[in-house]
């Protein structure tokens, strides 16, 4: 398990909506699979989701990796866009699995997401060992950070986030509200309109069944509809939640026109067209402006935040050591190969000469053989301490010069004939 983990997020953090919109790419395999393509990259990973779209690749040399996502977000501006190198991927990894990074602080949805990036790198071919410890770490700290912190007592999910926020606009009580989208999200949004006493709930889907599997999971009046009567039906409702995946605009303007509604659009691209925000009787939220919603929640938080940081540090230099190892063992496995195979080599030839010239018995063969162990054990020892030290040091320039010149793969046999011939030939 070797190689250098190389990654480049564009988040809510730094990034508008449009920014992490225009970075997401529009069939994640495919992208990863473009990634697994780039020179030297041996392992891929796009991770995307409503607030973020990233990338994390695995390379022997840590500026092919550089190179392979330079132009992940052509079209993002500099300042939005975060590049990690080995180590800071890793512990990026784990604060995103963790929910330290999420727009709701511990939020549950992300650690699903990071699950589902790494099954769909898994089938398309493209997770290797290195990118699969790193997630499955990740995995493992968000669910620790779940079960032994508060980070996520009382979260506010960015379905429910939704649904205070236009309750902070207009009464929900004995509304009509309409969720667009029966995902997570959307359900999390129905679930969380029932809550808030709405009177009734209109769940709009592409999928039709899946629609009225949300609406029969609420507590109140629910329809299902399809995404062509999302326009019918925002027109009977007060409070519109937009969650789907459609890649257009599932409401336009045009049909929000003469509507007074309070719409929240969390989808990612965005469900509702935003000129519909210039209409008088309408107001439109976007993920943006949830962060006023879960400040509170995030205050709340922080203490277990805390927490989480701490055991992030000791996973971090665990997974850390793990890797260094498996770097300097790499190196040191192929100098032992090698030297095994020489001093193989070398003891059939001098045994062959001796034999020729008088015969050995068997504790003399043991003798000669146990003399090239011992030269192969000294000489390699002082190089074997030096890679350690090295992997600990982080100095990874050494460890590849080592790999290099201890290539378990070098044919010496090959490499001495070639030397005798070019002699013989300076003979002649």
């Amino acid at each position: 398990m070797t190689g250098v983990i190389s990654g480049v997020s564009v988040s809510h953090s730094l990034a508008t909506v449009e920014e992490v919109e225009s970075a997401a790419p529009a069939d994640a395999s495919a992208a990863t699979e473009r990634l697994a393509s780039r020179p030297g990259v041996s392992e891929s990973v796009v991770l995307a989701t409503c607030n973020r779209a990233e990338a994390y690749v695995v390379t022997d040399d840590a500026e092919d990796g550089r190179a392979a996502l330079d132009d992940f977000a052509p079209e993002v501006r500099e300042g939005a866009v975060t590049r990690f190198d080995h180590e800071g991927t890793i512990r990026h990894l784990m604060r995103v699995a963790s929910g330290l990074e999420s727009l709701v602080l511990g939020e549950d949805q992300i650690i699903g997401q990071v699950k589902d990036a790494m099954e769909r790198a898994r089938e398309d071919g493209t997770l290797g060992a290195v990118l699969e410890e790193a997630l499955l770490k990740a995995v493992h700290v968000g669910e620790r950070a779940r079960t032994e912190t508060s980070i996520n007592e009382g979260t506010v999910s960015m379905g429910s986030a939704a649904v205070e926020l236009a309750a902070r606009e207009t009464p929900l009580d004995d509304a009509t509200a309409l969720v667009l989208g029966a995902g997570e999200m959307g359900t999390l949004a129905a679930r969380a309109f029932a809550g808030a006493g709405v009177d009734r709930l209109i769940v709009a889907n592409r999928t039709v069944p899946n629609a009225a599997h949300v609406a029969q999971d609420v507590s109140v009046d629910a329809e299902a509809v399809g995404l062509e009567a999302a326009a019918d039906a925002a027109r009977g409702a007060s409070v519109v939640v937009a969650a789907t995946g459609a890649p257009d605009a599932v409401l336009t303007a045009e049909e929000l026109r003469g509507t007074e509604a309070v719409c929240v659009d969390i989808a990612r691209p965005r469900d509702i067209d935003p000129a519909a925000d210039e209409l008088s009787s309408v107001v439109v939220h976007d993920i943006d402006d949830l962060e006023t919603v879960t400040e509170q929640a995030h205050e709340q938080r922080r203490a277990a935040a805390r927490q989480v940081e701490a055991m992030i540090d000791a996973e971090h230099e665990r997974l850390l050591s793990s890797f260094k190892r498996a770097r300097a063992d790499e190196a040191i496995r192929g100098m032992y190969e090698g030297a095994e195979r020489m001093k193989a080599r070398e003891i059939d030839r001098a045994l062959t000469k001796l034999e020729a010239q008088g015969g050995l018995n068997e504790d003399q063969r043991e003798t000669v053989e146990a003399l090239a162990d011992s030269l192969v054990s000294q000489l390699l020892a002082p190089p074997t301490q030096s890679l350690r030290e090295a992997a600990g040091e982080d100095d990874w320039t050494t460890i590849r010069t080592a790999m290099q010149l201890f290539d378990p793969t070098f044919d010496a046999t090959e490499a001495d004939s070639a030397a005798e011939a070019a002699d013989e030939a300076a003979g002649e």
